[in-house]
């Protein structure tokens, strides 16, 4: 298997020397070009296929769902859902780690991304907890690992890319990731209940519950609560597609913040549009040029070699499951989401089916372990986050978090185990 060799290791080596990722990919493209059974075709075929590869209406939503995210970031979104969340599992021993859970799972079906939704409600959250007394180790770890939930809840940006890269149904995997999103939130604030009832963390008194304050602040929520049931019930009836379902969020954030709560000025609309050119460009960049490094992959035939190879394996589905999910996670710790699915999914994809796994289940495995990167070192991007809002030193931060990790690998490990609890939901909706 020299040209998986060369593919992977390569790209691997120049990603260690500290080439930006793109770099490394195209370089690695190139010399496999070179040196591989590819050798005699021609250069502007890269250039041909990064253009084809953008013209893709699928991966418009994208840019749309991420634009959606930044306006909703703009305004009083944020403070509006933890006050909400809050006044509804605020009265509960350890309340605001449970509104912080909760809030997060919310915020998550509006923003896409893990890093979104600690940027959005990351310091919303920690300065809430800091005044109510909370440990501030306990409110970083929380806040962090509560981000998870980000790519695993639809619209996830995560999802969209492996979708679209290995002819899943968007649609299908949307639903597919609701009851692990709401598992792996479950396990978290099963985690909170114990080392609040053990007094492992500091904690104060839970606030009183109150009808009223539900009531107040569940008014004052229920339009951006609105988004996610509009992009879910608008893809599972069929009225719009993922991508409309991104330009509908867009638009109903911009009246949202603009016309309605007027908390969204000219000025804070166009940094909105900036960071979402910003970071729609570095994202479609890499998509482009993974194109081609994934052409080349079938084009050798790694692909449909390593699958033969997996296929004659005599493992039971869950050992092969696990073995991938270990090297996700692996994987995970070096590269970011988005850019582990694009090198990876066209190489293991069609092992996994060739091993008789089911590419929706396989789908949603790959985009949890990854997202698990997170917030494990050396370079967990809601880490470096946590340091800049908490302003504790990066080492507090891994060591606040390492606790939350156990709910997270106990969701993986059930969802491995049980196949049904990503496919039934799909299913049962029709697809």
């Amino acid at each position: 298997m020299l040209e998986l060799l060369i593919f992977v290791g390569a790209l691997l080596l120049l990603m260690a020397i500290g080439l930006p990722v793109v770099v490394a990919i195209g370089i690695t493209s190139f010399v496999a070009l070179g040196v591989t059974s590819a050798t005699g075709l021609s250069v502007e075929l890269m250039s041909l296929r990064m253009v084809q590869t953008l013209n893709n209406y699928t991966l418009l939503a994208i840019p749309l769902f991420i634009l959606a995210a930044n306006i909703m970031n703009s305004g009083s979104t944020t403070t509006r859902i933890f006050d909400f969340a809050t006044a509804l599992v605020g009265f509960t021993k350890g309340g605001l780690g449970h509104a912080n859970v909760v809030a997060s799972s919310l915020f998550a079906t509006m923003s896409g991304t893990a890093v979104a939704d600690a940027a959005g409600l990351g310091s919303v959250e920690i300065k809430a907890m800091k005044e109510r007394g909370y440990d501030l180790g306990y409110s970083a770890g929380i806040t962090a690992t509560s981000s998870v939930i980000g790519p695993i809840l639809p619209p996830s940006i995560a999802l969209v890319v492996y979708g679209w890269l290995a002819n899943v149904s968007i649609g299908a995997l949307f639903m597919a990731g609701l009851v692990p999103g709401v598992l792996m939130a479950l396990m978290l604030m099963g985690l909170t209940v114990l080392l609040a009832v053990t007094n492992r963390v500091t904690m104060p008194a839970p606030i009183p519950f109150s009808g009223s304050e539900v009531v107040r602040t569940g008014r004052r929520a229920i339009l951006p609560l609105m988004m996610p049931l509009i992009i879910v019930g608008g893809i599972w009836s069929g009225f719009f597609s993922p991508t409309e379902a991104g330009a509908v969020a867009s638009l109903y954030a911009v009246i949202l913040g603009g016309l309605i709560y007027r908390d969204l000025g000219l000025l804070d609309l166009y940094r909105a549009f900036r960071r979402t050119l910003m970071f729609s460009a570095a994202i479609l960049l890499i998509i482009a040029v993974s194109s081609f490094y994934g052409w080349l992959l079938v084009r050798i035939g790694i692909p449909q070699a390593l699958a033969g190879q997996v296929a004659g394996l005599e493992v039971s589905t869950l050992v092969l499951l696990l073995g991938f999910a270990l090297f996700f996670l692996l994987i995970g710790c070096f590269m970011s989401v988005i850019e582990s699915i694009l090198i990876f999914t066209p190489i293991v994809v069609p092992a996994a089916l060739a091993a008789g796994l089911d590419p929706l289940h396989f789908g949603i495995v790959m985009v949890i372990t990854l997202s698990v990167g997170v917030v494990t070192p050396p370079f967990g991007t809601v880490l470096f986050l946590m340091v800049g809002i908490t302003r504790l030193r990066y080492g507090q931060v891994v060591m606040s978090v390492l606790p939350f990790l156990v709910p997270i690998f106990s969701t993986i490990l059930i969802l491995i185990a049980f196949p049904s609890l990503v496919t039934w939901l799909p299913a049962r909706l029709g697809y």
